[in-house]
């Protein structure tokens, strides 16, 4: 038995130099090489999220919360047993390492380095004036308090579910890109380990599946399951995870999901308008109806208790992690999701101009 193990260290040495090496040859390909994260975004990756992510989408449970804790368990174990054979550890160490950067490259790391959606979708994404941006703030009022006028009840978590993928797959219809087959986000169930780190939620690249976190406030689900699976399909950005997640969600049949795109996008947009116009932003949050009100100080209330040097840890790590993988922005890049959103805004008012000014010679622009 003894002799077996020994005889095991050299092809562990071998194996994880092969991945180490291919993977690496592959970062520089995507990093390098112009049009390779697209040709790999579009034919290679979506065939792993339909073996890997629908393999693992089978299981009700994070697979990959369940792997993290055997894995940390085994390797304690394995250190108290083989404390004198550091040099075999260190082997054995080395192997799962190489695995994990090996896992992250082919079924994450590639995609960093396509085409932005907004390329895809042929939104154009420019600079937008103050008005342009209050108008949008304003319309995302009146769509949250008309909601809530409907007296919404909170979509029970496991219909979110269902429901998430079935809003990605209808966002899929308008932007093809976006279609395909999506498995079922699922959240941790010890989600206090994201509520420490301040994380809605986590796309897992070694068991390709989105997680979220159960126990925040309610409004954030659907639109981080939204957001979360949109990483499936090989947008890896936050910005446009957060702006896709955000279609899905006011495109959804299912009204709570509305709010949740909505209210999310109020807050994105009214956080830019208070940097460029504090007295614009104080007229829309005066708008703004008490109940939405209600959920936001709840929300406020919630990830105040985790505040600390742990949600501190995992917001630099983050921002380590995102300019590692050329967003060199860093944590500000999830600001950007709302240039998207006046994008959309603008194309959409563009669409509805020319539809009724199809027999005149109107303009429309602003």
């Amino acid at each position: 038995m003894e002799d077996k193990k020994r005889r095991l260290d050299p092809m562990l040495l071998i194996a994880s130099g092969l991945m180490f090496v291919s993977a690496l040859l592959v970062q520089i390909l995507a990093r390098s090489v112009p049009g390779f994260g697209d040709w790999y975004a579009l034919h290679v990756y979506p065939l792993l999220v339909g073996s890997v992510g629908r393999l693992s989408g089978q299981v009700p449970f994070a697979l990959i919360e369940i792997i993290s804790y055997v894995l940390i368990l085994v390797i304690f174990v394995d250190m108290i047993r083989h404390f004198r054979e550091w040099k075999r550890g260190l082997i054995r160490f080395g192997f799962l390492m190489t695995g994990f950067f090996f896992l992250f490259t082919f079924q994450c790391g590639i995609n960093y380095y396509r085409k932005p959606f907004s390329h895809s979708s042929g939104l154009e994404v420019r600079k937008s004036s103050k008005k342009e941006l209050a108008r949008l703030c304003l319309k995302l009022t009146d769509e949250v308090n008309g909601l809530v006028e409907q007296k919404l009840q909170i979509t029970d978590q496991k219909v979110m579910r269902m429901e998430s993928r079935e809003a990605m797959s209808k966002l899929g219809d308008s932007y093809p890109q976006l279609a395909g087959y999506y498995p079922p986000p699922k959240p941790l169930i010890w989600s206090t380990f994201f509520s420490i780190q301040e994380l809605c939620g986590q796309y897992s690249p070694f068991t390709v599946e989105a997680t979220y976190n159960r126990f925040m406030p309610a409004y954030n689900i659907p639109h981080t399951q939204c957001h979360e699976l949109s990483h499936l399909r090989g947008f890896m950005r936050e910005d446009e995870a957060n702006f896709i997640g955000y279609l899905a969600c006011i495109g959804s049949d299912d009204p709570y999901f509305n709010y949740s795109g909505y209210l999310t996008g109020w807050i994105y947009a009214t956080n830019a308008l208070a940097e460029t116009d504090w007295t614009a932003y104080q007229e829309v949050c005066d708008l703004l109806d008490e109940r939405a009100w209600k959920d936001l100080r709840k929300n406020n209330e919630f990830w105040s208790q985790y505040q600390g040097k742990a949600s501190e840890v995992s917001n630099r790590l983050n921002d380590t992690y995102l300019k590692i993988n050329s967003q060199s922005d860093g944590v500000e890049s999830y600001g950007r999701v709302v240039d998207l959103m006046l994008a959309y805004d603008r194309t959409k008012e563009l669409g509805t101009c020319q539809q009724e000014n199809n027999n005149s010679q109107e303009l429309c622009y602003d």
